[in-house]
């Protein structure tokens, strides 16, 4: 893969896609490209206002694109719900569903359900929105994709299954890792599941390293964290690749052939350069972690996916 880009996309023609937190950053691009090689794509987003010019900016980039928006809010299961509801009424069939949208480094917060916000909406929003769609991935499987983007920040720490809501102690950061560290784990047992159901549905995971985005541009601004505002902020002069490039390992784990189930991709040197098959901490692969986390995941969403571990 030295030297992917998005030139190397095969055609997608004839393929359906969703792609969450697609109006800015790392989603919009990858809706962009996969739109260019003739995917249909669904930009599921938060604000109407910016999906809806997410949607008129892509069309002027990509004349005769396939796009359409419907609202998305990961922080309201009855979003997800109704999101999931509008896109099986349009469609019987999803190739591909990139799990891209997320909060980074918040101060404690709720969802509307009462999750912390980042374990909320990086974690369990998107598992419920897998969950609902599922049976639409089924239906274009065999060759059905599902990429979630986690980050190096899962190094942080391990998700803390006894207060995944981090009511015993929160740090916006390490709670941050752990949400990134529950994608990474979400994604090893799904793929395990789907494996052993012989779905043939690709779930695999990536990471954009240090990209200039929106996500990277807030949590350098929240306060009372200088040292790492500082940091984040020499980084983004320094380190930081941009968008287009940080989407790469995102649109390489959708579209690439030979992906395989479980894989994680992120730049070569970690934080920029070309795709490449990514360090991971050992505790995203522990097989009794991951059925934990998705017992925990189907009691907390009400989703209930119907497809056991062996």
């Amino acid at each position: 893969m030295t030297g992917w880009n998005a030139e190397n996309i095969p055609d997608q023609s004839g393929r359906t896609a969703v792609v969450t937190g697609a109006n800015s950053g790392i989603g919009y691009v990858a809706a962009r490209e996969l739109a260019r090689r003739g995917a249909d794509v669904v930009l599921a987003c938060r604000s109407s206002a910016r999906g809806r010019a997410a949607v008129v900016r892509l069309r002027a980039e990509v004349p005769g694109a396939e796009v359409e928006f419907i609202p998305l809010d990961l922080a309201d299961l009855a979003s997800v719900r109704e999101f999931a509801h509008v896109h099986g009424q349009r469609r019987t069939s999803l190739d591909l569903l990139v799990n891209n949208a997320g909060v980074m480094a918040l101060p404690y917060g709720r969802t509307a359900d009462g999750f912390e916000t980042q374990f909320g909406v990086n974690h369990l929003g998107h598992f419920a929105l897998t969950g609902l769609l599922l049976p639409q991935l089924l239906a274009a499987a065999p060759g059905a994709r599902i990429v979630t983007v986690s980050s190096g920040f899962h190094a942080l720490g391990d998700v803390d299954l006894d207060d995944p809501n981090g009511e015993h102690g929160y740090r916006r950061w390490i709670a941050y890792g752990r949400s990134k560290t529950a994608n990474l784990l979400f994604t090893h047992e799904l793929a395990r599941r789907l494996d052993a159901r012989g779905s043939g549905i690709v779930a695999a995971a990536a990471h954009p390293g240090y990209a200039s985005t929106n996500l990277h541009a807030g949590a350098s601004r929240q306060e009372g964290h200088r040292p790492m505002s500082r940091l984040m902020g020499l980084g983004a002069a320094v380190l930081a690749q941009s968008a287009a490039s940080g989407a790469l390992p995102t649109l390489y784990a959708a579209t690439a052939p030979g992906v395989r189930p479980d894989a994680f991709y992120g730049p070569r040197l970690g934080w920029r350069g070309a795709p490449a098959r990514s360090w991971r901490a050992k505790w995203t692969l522990d097989d009794a972690s991951g059925e934990r986390l998705w017992a925990l995941s189907e009691k907390l969403t009400s989703v209930p996916y119907g497809i056991p571990a062996r």
